[in-house]
């Protein structure tokens, strides 16, 4: 059985959206945790644009706290 953790990253900033940021420290941590990425889910959007994704980490029940 897995567990799952989800974690929300904005991914621009303003009217305008550009970039992602936050995602690789999340990444690392999360890695350093025993965790491993398993994907993104976008979380909110306007106009077509992304501004928030949640990102899925998963390991294997009773990992690494």
């Amino acid at each position: 059985m897995m567990d799952y953790a989800f974690e929300t990253v904005a991914a621009g900033e303003g009217f305008f959206v550009g970039k992602t940021t936050g995602h690789r420290e999340a990444i690392f941590r999360r890695a350093a945790e025993g965790w491993r990425y398993a994907g993104g889910i976008p979380t909110q959007q306007m106009n077509g644009s992304i501004l928030e994704i949640d990102l899925v980490f998963d390991r294997e029940q009773g990992g690494q706290a």
